[in-house]
This record gives C-alpha cells, sequence and structure tokens, in this order.
C-alpha cells in the first residue's frame, strides 16, 4: 500500500504533535544542588538555589529573581505583606505521612475528649445517686422512727436522740455538698 501525499502530511502532523507533547512533558527546570548534584523538576528550584546554579528554565525567563530585584522587591513590602508572603510560602501541600499524622492527632485528642466527658459524666451521675441517698437518709432521721444499727458484735442496737442529732449534722454537710 502506497502512502499518499495527504497521508504523508498527516502522518507528519501526528509525530510532531507527538513531539511537542513529550517536550512538554519533560522536566522544565535544571539546577545543581548545594552538593553539585543535577536536580530535574517541573517546579522552580527553591530560593536558596542561586540563579548562576540554574542550568535550564521554560523559556528563558528566570522564574528565580535575582537578588537585587529581591532586595528592591522586599523593601517595597510592609512587614504585614512579608509576612504573608512567608506564611503562603510555608504552606505547601501536605505530605500523606503528614496528614495521616495529623489525622492521627485529631483521632487521639477526640478520644481523650470523649474520655473525659465519660468520665464527668460518670461521676455525676454518681454523684446524683449519692444525693438521693443522703436525702431519703435525711427524711428517715427527721421522721422520728426509731432507726437500728448493728455494732462490730452483730447485735442490734437503736440509736438515741444525741446520735440521731449527730448523724442528722453529718448527713447535711453531704447535703450541702450536692447543691
Amino acid at each position: 500500500m502506497k502512502l499518499t501525499s495527504l497521508h504523508r502530511a498527516i502522518a507528519c502532523f501526528i509525530s510532531a504533535a507527538a513531539f511537542f507533547a513529550a517536550s512538554n512533558a519533560s522536566a522544565q527546570y535544571i539546577w545543581l544542588n548545594e552538593k553539585g548534584v543535577k536536580q530535574y523538576s517541573d517546579l522552580p528550584p527553591p530560593l536558596s538555589v542561586p540563579q548562576n546554579k540554574i542550568l535550564k528554565q521554560p523559556g528563558g525567563v528566570s522564574a528565580v529573581p535575582s537578588v537585587s530585584s529581591q532586595s528592591a522587591a522586599s523593601s517595597e513590602q510592609s512587614p504585614v505583606e512579608e509576612k504573608e508572603s512567608v506564611t503562603e510560602k510555608s504552606r505547601q501541600p501536605l505530605s500523606t505521612a503528614e496528614k495521616n499524622a495529623e489525622f492521627q492527632k485529631r483521632r487521639m485528642e477526640q478520644q481523650e475528649k470523649d474520655k473525659k466527658a465519660a468520665e464527668e459524666q460518670q461521676r455525676a451521675a454518681e454523684k446524683a445517686k449519692n444525693c438521693e441517698r443522703a436525702q431519703a437518709y435525711q427524711r428517715s432521721l427527721e421522721s422520728g422512727e426509731r432507726l437500728a444499727r448493728t455494732d462490730k458484735n452483730g447485735e442490734r442496737y437503736y440509736l438515741n436522740d444525741q446520735q440521731r442529732s449527730q448523724e442528722q449534722q453529718e448527713n447535711k454537710r453531704v447535703l450541702d455538698a450536692c447543691k
């Protein structure tokens, strides 16, 4: 099968398009790091890399401003703008490990908060139950009916008036804590 001139033109166009698409996908920046090793990236090199260490950049346009233009730009910015620009530079996307660490930290904090809330709820329930018991005991003491106790030998004895008033005073202190 012979290729006609139209087929050749289409094949030439497709190869040229593939070539240009592949050249755009290649690394756009090449620079030498502080150890002298070549670094390839599609992102501009860090600001700490001097201009003379940048070997290749796209379109020949300097992505990293020179020292004189940096000092002129920084003298024009107010301190608030400088702070904002520094924080914007530090706001780089978090790595997966950093995201995972932050998630674990938030999860642990939430678990601790839930645990404290559960303990507080349990203490409040115990306090309410103790207050209810103290109120019931106070009603018994004030009712005047005979209250019996058991001594260390297992024998039953009844509270006299002095013991009853002493029990009432102690129980009132417990009830005051309930308020």
